[in-house]
Formats: structure tokens, sequence, C-alpha cells
């Protein structure tokens, strides 16, 4: 079966960028990058489930979304990195939403270790929320999606600009490594599941965000002088990006990997 075509691809361009009656749910969606992405899923009109970690204020958090948009915003807590918890979550959501259509896997983590050293613990850390996360949540989401029937979903990694180059002066091999496997499984899950699914990649580049709050000024100092942009991203940036993956104006568009840097790959 072809990929899905919306019902009326000719009807007005703003329509295409509405998620009106959609469900969708989005990991690490407490804070930064995912923390925006669940607040312009609700502005576009979905109802939308925030899957958090730790986060001591994210049923506030839903809610103040909720009230600022019209739309239900609700907080699930979850562990990515436990296969059977994320996917008990995820059907948990589907349950109670009547349904999942978009599904964002955004929980990750960074660490900075010399290559030399890396301990057993610190690498398998890494990959157990990066990249395990990232592929738990995206089965028990694709598993949905299936059943939903054809064209059912949409399904959005978080990657990052470290999966196609190496960052400086930062040591970080294991972040790099997990990313750019993120990138690859979206490329062969939006193979595998052009019937049910479209699956899809944004890759930000340096993002303001508590992530890099904690860096040296040093190391600051030095990507200022690598981005053309001259400046960092707000995570609000991102949002329009999220919400064209999301919807029906990517109707055509699965194993895509967006760079959203400010020209940082360029050079």
């Amino acid at each position: 079966m072809p990929l899905a075509k919306p019902s009326d691809p000719t009807t007005s361009v703003l329509l295409h960028f509405s998620l009106k009656g959609k469900t969708a749910c989005v990991t690490g969606g407490a804070r930064g990058i995912g923390l925006e992405v669940c607040r312009a899923f609700a502005e576009a009109g979905a109802s939308v489930a925030l899957i958090y970690t730790s986060s001591k204020d994210a049923d506030e958090t839903a809610s103040k979304i909720a009230k600022e948009t019209g739309s239900t915003v609700k907080a699930y807590r979850s562990d990515v990195r436990e296969k059977a918890t994320i996917t008990d979550t995820i059907n948990q959501i589907a349950k109670d939403f009547g349904k999942l259509d978009i599904c964002v896997a955004n929980a990750g983590i960074a660490a900075h270790h010399d290559s030399l050293t890396y301990g057993v613990e610190d690498w398998q850390e890494i990959m157990r929320v990066n990249l395990d996360g990232a592929m738990w949540t995206a089965q028990a989401a694709g598993n949905i999606f299936k059943r939903q029937g054809p064209g059912a979903g949409s399904m959005i990694f978080t990657a990052s600009v470290s999966a196609i180059l190496v960052n400086i002066p930062q040591r970080q091999s294991a972040y790099n490594a997990s990313k750019a496997a993120v990138v690859h499984l979206a490329k062969c899950l939006a193979v595998e599941w052009t019937e049910f699914a479209r699956v899809n990649c944004i890759s930000p580049g340096f993002i303001e965000t508590d992530m890099l709050s904690v860096h040296p000024k040093e190391w600051r100092d030095k990507w200022f002088t690598m981005i053309p942009g001259g400046r960092l991203c707000d995570p609000a940036e991102l949002k329009g990006a999220y919400v064209y993956l999301a919807s029906d104006a990517s109707s055509y568009m699965t194993g895509a990997n967006m760079v959203i840097d400010g020209g940082y790959t360029l050079p």
C-alpha cells in the first residue's frame, strides 16, 4: 500500500498545518525542546500527552499549556529506558485519548568524556536513553499506528547536528554516535512503516536549553565563532518544524532529517 495521501491536497495551505482532532505524545516533554513541541502541538489544535521522567512541575506545566491554548494537555510519568514502562505509558495514552496520531521521541541526555576513559555505565546510559529509548518509544507508537490503519501516524525523532559532524571542543563520542544511530533508525523505520506512518527526524544545532547552559564559557565562545547565524537558537524557534512534520503539510515527506542549525554544518 502506498504512502497515505491527504483527502484534499488542494485545500488552503493553512489547513494543512492544523492538528485539530489529532492526539500527540512527546517524550522529554517537560522542558527544553520537548516543552516547546508540546506547546506547539496544543497551539495547532492537538490533544497532547506530555511524557516526563523526573520533572516536579510537569502536571502544572501541562495544565498551564492547556489553559493558554484551549487544548487538552496531560502529563504522564514514564522512563524511556525501560521498554515495558514506556510501552505501557504510550498504550495508556492511546486508551485515554482514544487514539494516537503523532509521537515525538525527544528524550535525550549528553555527557562529555575522553573516548579512552569511557566507563561501561557512562556509555550505556547515553545509549539507553538516546537510542534504546527512542526505539522503544517508536516501537510502542508504531504498533498503535499499525493497528489504526493506513496513514495513521507521524513519528518524529529529535536527533542532532552531532549525528552528522563532530562537535568541538567538547568530547562526546557516545552522544554523537547515539544521535547518528537515531537518524539511521528513522530512515529504516520510514521504509518499513510506509503503509501506516511517516517517520522523520529533526536535527537541531546549538539550542538555548539547560543542556547547554552548564557548559564552560570558553566552549560557548568557541561555538559562536563557528555558527554563521551568530547566535544560539531559542527552543521555540523549532515549533514550526515539528508542526510541519506532524501535519498533512508534510504528507509526502518520510525518512528525512531536517537540520536546523543557523548554518553551523555548512562551512
